[in-house]
């Protein structure tokens, strides 16, 4: 992140009491995880509460996983002024990269809110994701990690992820390819629209629908 963030520099920690802690030994002090077990306790830059930029990680337990598998997440939160959107794209391929991420994502604040709609529980009967959204399938219901979850403004897909989706398709994937960038390791990050995506742009919304009907295998809906 510091590499691709101007002048970022994740030297501090929050204590439990919501304040500043500087590390004057940052990487030996991460080096020691978590206090609540294996993963990347958080770090965070000295800015005020409003416009911090923080990083963390930890484990997802076999049982809530694709596959039955333990896998890592990596959480990383940015202010969404023109800084942090301008930086969002080279952020996420660094991550995903160094972190040998199956797939990763950036959206907007708010949409979370939709994307947790979009996934059927067992007790939602009929399901009825929010506008018009397809539903998704929970994530350990999910064939294999490599799959996404959803989709996003921003997606990060590995080699492997890029692969199972049938990405990229000269012939269909043009306009997807317009704003889409390879990575060093050979995944991509795929943009959706050229501003942060908006579920009250009509056009936005239509982009989304779009790209999931050509890509069934996100959220487990193509048949099997």
């Amino acid at each position: 992140m510091e590499r691709t963030f101007p002048g970022l520099r994740l030297e501090w920690t929050i204590s439990d009491a919501g304040q500043l802690i500087p590390l004057p030994q940052r990487d030996e002090w991460v080096a020691k995880g978590r206090r609540d077990g294996p993963g990347i306790p958080l770090v965070c830059d000295g800015g005020n509460a409003s416009s911090r930029v923080t990083l963390s990680g930890w484990e997802r337990p076999a049982g809530s996983s694709p596959g039955n598998l333990r896998l890592f997440e990596v959480h990383a939160d940015m202010p969404w002024d023109a800084t942090g959107i301008a930086a969002a794209a080279a952020v996420l391929e660094d991550i995903g990269d160094c972190a040998r991420a199956f797939w990763g994502y950036v959206n907007p604040e708010g949409i979370a809110v939709t994307v947790a709609e979009q996934f059927r529980h067992p007790e939602d009967d009929p399901h009825i994701s929010p506008k018009g959204l397809p539903s998704l399938k929970l994530p350990w219901e999910l064939p294999a990690p490599e799959i996404p979850h959803y989709l996003a403004w921003l997606n990060y897909w590995s080699a492997a992820a890029a692969r199972a989706l049938g990405f990229p398709d000269p012939s269909r994937d043009a306009e997807l390819l317009s704003r889409a960038r390879r990575t060093a390791t050979g995944g991509w990050v795929v943009q959706l629209t050229e501003a942060p995506l908006d579920l009250d742009d009509p056009a936005h919304l239509n982009t989304l629908k779009r790209t999931y009907e050509r890509f069934p295998e996100i959220g487990g809906r193509a048949a099997p």
